[in-house]
């Protein structure tokens, strides 16, 4: 594992195990964060889907929010996954009362934008950056993308147009889960940032 890329998962709430599992088939060295501490010895972080406004709460109860806010503005690399989205994006719509994301991502993201769990879904989705074959994407009660600012750019789009994938420098935020559904595409290219020091050079 020497000279694998140091990642990390943040571990308050959410679909944690399944991302651990998915960046060690891919080669890299996974470390569950919790505190700052943690934080500061990786070169990237996953936020996994689960409950934003769990995650949200945990992170300031666990004193994360600020730390994360910081290693956002300094070019950390940051897949955000459902959950992980809302957390990512600047602006977010439907949001509880007192409700606070990370931020960074110039993106309006509204919550639980397709319903219940029990209306969630697959679709295939094209995604121009990969080629063939399409994705298989996993939607739980997933956020869309309502709209976006000029510093980020839609990856995927459902048939209705709307954005379900999109990018901005290090930072990759995704409507579903493609830790379920079996697509390592997406964690390919954020462990392509790690390696490339927080540049999407290589991307």
């Amino acid at each position: 594992m020497a000279g694998s890329p140091r990642v990390g998962v943040l571990a308050l709430q959410g679909d944690v195990r399944e991302h651990a599992a998915l960046l060690t088939r891919l080669g890299a060295q996974v470390e569950l964060v919790r505190r700052p501490e943690e934080l500061a010895a990786v070169n990237g972080l996953v936020i996994p889907g689960g409950e934003s406004t769990v995650i949200d709460k945990l992170s300031r109860t666990f004193g994360m929010q600020e730390p994360i806010r910081d290693a956002i503005a300094a070019g950390l690399p940051v897949l955000g996954t459902c959950a992980g989205l809302i957390m990512l994006a600047d602006t977010v719509v439907d949001a509880i009362e007192g409700q606070q994301s990370f931020g960074g991502l110039d993106a309006v993201v509204r919550r639980n934008a397709f319903g219940r769990q029990v209306e969630s879904f697959e679709a295939q989705l094209d995604v121009a950056a990969f080629g063939a074959p399409p994705v298989s994407a996993a939607f739980i009660r997933g956020p869309v993308v309502e709209s976006i600012g000029p510093r980020a750019t839609p990856l995927a789009a459902l048939p209705d147009g709307r954005v379900v994938a999109v990018e901005q420098g290090a930072l990759l935020g995704l409507s579903f889960h493609p830790e379920i559904s079996g697509e390592t595409r997406f964690h390919e290219r954020f462990l392509a940032r790690v390696e490339g020091g927080h540049s999407v050079a290589a991307a």
